[in-house]
């Protein structure tokens, strides 16, 4: 009798397994810079998904449908971005893209993605890729807005009394997105730019940038890239004895940029997410249990530190989730719902709108500075 009953038992486990994966699995498109010069954004966003995908198949899937992911590389190259989209439209028929990991990228697909009618979460920053609203009605990302991140960084410098700053950026989509609004926004808190210099991805040396600022008097410089060049910038400062503050942009949010710059990176300041400092947020923090959470599981997975960058794919992802969770994996529906989403992700508390396809404000940045080589809150 026990025999049959446990006959019996694992046959309606399997059965239910079995129905489980028997519905066609939701199909998710993912483009990062997995390799290339803006690999330390795409590899942990590469993994991040991976897990998330890995945890939510072991629990069940998605109302009995396995999340199938299909991963494209795209090395942050615009041709390669766009072939990548193509390919996860027309031949994987995804239902919803997350990604790219640039802005460039993210802005080269935006024809391709409204053309197709298909949702895509963007994993970078210049709020640009938005605008006009009623022309990327598809469109949405994660990653906080430039334009908060110079707020934060400007509410500082006046703080401080600066009234005079220079501005180096580097010459991607998000340096340049960075560069108009930092010029464009400094008249607003009462500052002047005595300084504007700029830098490629590939340059390993700005002294002469820097030369120039020096020059012109600046009392704080702001930095603003999203590539591993910027760690050159605070070397150079430190060889040239330049003294004053350096901030830099969301996009130093990477512990590895830190390595690169070594000593020269010591009090850096600069608005960046609360994951990179979770161990020093109070424990009423809305943002910190699911912070320590994906901390840890990231860390103990792929032996390497949590970034800010993996932090926008995993918000990226878990919006798509609910979405399918919700109304399935129609891309119309999937739209239509990302455009009120509410959720409490690694970047902040997500408030989207239908004329806000971001859903962050500038308190989702916290001020933090660079201490013995690590992140922590500014105190001042």
């Amino acid at each position: 009798m026990k025999t049959k009953t446990l006959i019996l038992t694992n046959l309606m486990i399997f059965l239910i397994c079995s129905m489980l994966y028997a519905a066609e699995p939701y199909r998710v498109g993912c483009m990062h810079a997995i390799t290339g010069k803006a690999s330390w954004l795409g590899e942990p966003q590469r993994n991040t998904v991976k897990m998330i995908a890995d945890e939510i198949n072991a629990a069940g899937g998605i109302n009995g449908h396995k999340l199938e992911l299909f991963i494209e590389d795209t090395q942050g190259n615009n041709t390669r971005a766009v072939n990548a989209a193509k390919k996860l439209i027309k031949k994987h028929r995804v239902c919803a893209i997350v990604g790219p990991s640039r802005s460039g990228t993210s802005k080269a697909v935006i024809a391709d993605v409204q053309r197709a009618k298909l949702p895509l979460v963007s994993c970078a920053a210049a709020e640009s890729m938005l605008q006009p609203i009623k022309d990327r009605q598809w469109i949405f990302k994660t990653a906080q807005n430039d334009s908060d991140a110079i707020r934060r960084i400007y509410e500082h410098a006046v703080k401080k009394g600066y009234q005079k700053i220079g501005v180096i950026t580097g010459t991607t989509g998000f340096g340049a997105a960075g560069r108009k609004l930092l010029n464009a926004m400094a008249k607003d808190y009462g500052l002047e730019v005595v300084a504007d210099e700029t830098y490629s991805p590939s340059d390993t040396d700005m002294t002469a940038q820097l030369i120039k600022i020096k020059n012109a008097k600046a009392q704080a410089l702001v930095n603003w890239s999203i590539v591993p060049a910027q760690s050159i910038v605070p070397q150079n400062m430190q060889q040239l004895k330049m003294k004053i503050t350096l901030y830099q942009s969301h996009g130093f949010g990477n512990i590895k940029y830190v390595k690169a710059a070594g000593s020269a990176a010591e009090g850096i300041i600069f608005p960046g997410g609360r994951l990179l400092a979770v161990d020093t947020l109070s424990k009423d923090d809305p943002q910190r249990d699911l912070l320590l959470k994906y901390k840890k599981d990231y860390e103990a997975k792929f032996k390497e530190s949590v970034s800010t960058f993996g932090g926008h794919a995993y918000d990226a992802l878990k919006l798509v989730i609910q979405a399918l969770k919700n109304v399935g994996d129609d891309p119309a529906k999937i739209r239509a719902y990302l455009e009120t989403a509410r959720m409490t992700g690694t970047g902040g508390i997500f408030k989207l709108a239908p004329a806000d396809h971001n859903g962050l404000d500038k308190n989702a940045f916290e001020m933090l500075t660079v201490k013995n080589g690590k992140f922590v809150v500014l105190e001042d």
